[in-house]
């Protein structure tokens, strides 16, 4: 497919009054959505930028704000909730075969000791873990880049970087 003038007038006209480059496409024919985008970058042609009412604006990043604000909160509290909590119930150890499904099944021990059992608390809906190791397991969002940030540069690391 090679692109006539015809073509390029054509699309530098349905470009400008705001068709979408799948309409373009399908109204020249026989050329595909990417080549009509890809032609009209090469053109050099306007950026679309998709604008919303001022008012339909303002209430989608409102809609967006709220949204985003519930779920941070929801789900720090969750753990936040978990974590003032310290009257865990005591272990109830269990060999796997007295596992059911309200039973924790966080494993302690290595599986070739003889000692090795499973926690046996009950565990929380939904999940296979009681309250503690639930907080072993599911870490809270951002808790692994809060952590390597707030570590320090080794002393050898640091002779290192000022030798080289």
């Amino acid at each position: 497919m090679s692109w006539t003038e015809e073509k390029v007038q054509k699309l530098k006209e349905l470009w400008g009054k705001g068709n979408t480059a799948s309409q373009i496409a399908e109204i020249i024919g026989g050329i595909s959505r990417n080549a009509v985008i890809g032609k009209a970058h090469r053109l050099n042609l306007s950026a679309r930028i998709k604008t919303r009412t001022a008012t339909s604006n303002d209430s989608f990043n409102n809609t967006i704000d709220n949204k985003n604000i519930k779920t941070k909160r929801g789900r720090r509290n969750r753990f936040k909730s978990l974590i003032i909590e310290k009257d865990f119930e005591p272990e109830n150890p269990k060999q796997l075969e007295e596992l059911d499904e309200n039973s924790c099944k966080w494993p302690i021990g290595h599986p070739d000791e003889k000692s090795f059992y499973f926690c046996g608390r009950s565990s929380l809906k939904d999940f296979s873990y009681c309250k503690l190791h639930l907080l072993y397991a599911y870490q809270p969002k951002g808790k692994k880049e809060d952590s390597t940030e707030k570590e320090e540069i080794p002393e050898f690391i640091e002779k290192k970087i000022q030798s080289a």
